[in-house]
């Protein structure tokens, strides 16, 4: 798959950076929520940083992730291979109702919102995929300059004008059918804003 059929700004870094950037996703994955007998999505999952830990705190319920990009879908299946309850899905995030069979009680996708071409059409997917009272977690970049969020002495992260500052995912996600729960700073420079399903 070339780059350019996958979400702006939104490729998979370096192992070593995200890595450092984020050394405990379980504790991520636990501040925005998410809890063992959930059954959870990742969207837009990647190499599966995120995915693997997500499979042993969620357990016994089960994880989709979702990639549109083939090669990193099957980083993320390998580094989940001894988890029963993971589940791969390659696709685009958009059509995630086609996508699993039943509503999640969760859906989370981390560093991929600001490139998302539309928004409000992921969040109105996001929104018929989930249960009743179901969350949906973004974590995004804060707006700070690029040359501002380094890690490893290097800038780091999508060009300072992608940023999106919570209010801002607000304008696209609440008119889905969400309301905006809480805001949680979830590392140096990102934060999670969680939304819940309205009735």
């Amino acid at each position: 798959m070339t780059e350019n059929t996958l979400f702006p700004a939104t490729m998979m870094p370096d192992k070593d950076w995200w890595q450092a950037l984020w050394p405990d996703p379980e504790a991520v994955l636990s501040a925005v929520g998410i809890k063992p007998g959930m059954e959870v999505v990742d969207l837009c999952c990647g190499d599966g940083h995120f995915t693997k830990p997500m499979c042993q705190l969620v357990y016994p319920g089960s994880i989709w992730a979702l990639d549109m990009d083939a090669d990193l879908l099957a980083q993320a299946g390998q580094s989940c291979e001894d988890n029963p309850n993971f589940h791969a899905i390659l696709g685009d995030a958009r059509e995630l109702p086609k996508q699993i069979k039943q509503p999640v009680d969760f859906v989370f996708i981390a560093n991929t919102f600001h490139g998302v071409p539309d928004k409000s059409a992921l969040s109105e997917a996001v929104h018929e995929s989930l249960k009743a009272d179901g969350r949906f977690a973004v974590i995004n970049w804060y707006h700070l300059p690029r040359e501002t969020t380094r890690v490893l002495e290097q800038p780091r992260g999508p060009d300072t004008g992608l940023r999106m500052e919570p209010e801002e995912v607000k304008v696209y996600v609440e008119p889905a059918g969400f309301e905006l729960e809480e805001v949680i700073d979830v590392g140096p420079y990102h934060y999670a804003a969680i939304f819940i399903k309205k009735d």
